[in-house]
């Protein structure tokens, strides 16, 4: 690639990057009021649980539950994601978080999808309120559960601390990436 296709393609992912981080997407896509999230994760989480009985049964062993209802990933070379979330503890929603995550790579596109995480413990759960901000990939075991998974899968034998399913994928992403996803707690 010449020296001057090179520049064109860095300056346009850098455009892309600061609007995404700079709030132009990501605020576009954030749910506006906390009643208007706590809606939609319970929407997302009846969709899960309708076409994944395995989801359903983890649900009843976790000690809570981190809901993402809708994450916006979007990329050309550099690109990023970001969502909010609420954490159900117990039935009650009062906890939220946001999804943010950066990467770069061979990667062309733009998706939604939305994503849950049964957090198995309180020392796990804790984790993720008193740091801040949680890099997935460092600290507690993040399994994510496909098709496959989920058909092998038993509860009684759980031994990981999260349990990940990603649903209600739309758009397209062709990525071979490097990328590093944090989960911080918000006010809502």
């Amino acid at each position: 690639m010449n020296k001057q296709l090179r520049s064109i393609y860095q300056t346009a992912a850098l455009v892309f990057a600061s609007l995404f981080f700079a709030g132009g997407i990501n605020q576009a896509y954030a749910a506006s009021t906390a009643a208007e999230l706590n809606l939609e994760a319970n929407e997302s989480l009846k969709a899960l649980y309708h076409s994944n009985p395995t989801a359903l049964e983890l649900s009843k062993k976790a000690r809570s539950i981190l809901v993402f209802p809708k994450i916006v990933k979007a990329g050309l070379v550099f690109g990023g994601s970001f969502g909010e979330g609420v954490l159900l503890k117990s039935g009650q929603m009062n906890e939220y978080f946001n999804s943010v995550s950066a990467s770069w790579g061979w990667q062309a596109g733009a998706q939604s999808y939305g994503y849950v995480i049964f957090l198995m413990s309180d020392r796990v759960e804790q984790s993720i309120r008193e740091a801040k901000g949680w890099e997935v990939g460092v600290g507690p075991t993040v399994v994510v559960m496909n098709e496959g998974a989920a058909k092998n899968f038993s509860t009684s034998s759980l031994k990981d601390d999260a349990y990940a399913f990603i649903f209600d994928q739309q758009g397209l992403m062709v990525s071979i990436s490097v990328e590093g996803t944090k989960i911080s707690r918000i006010k809502r």
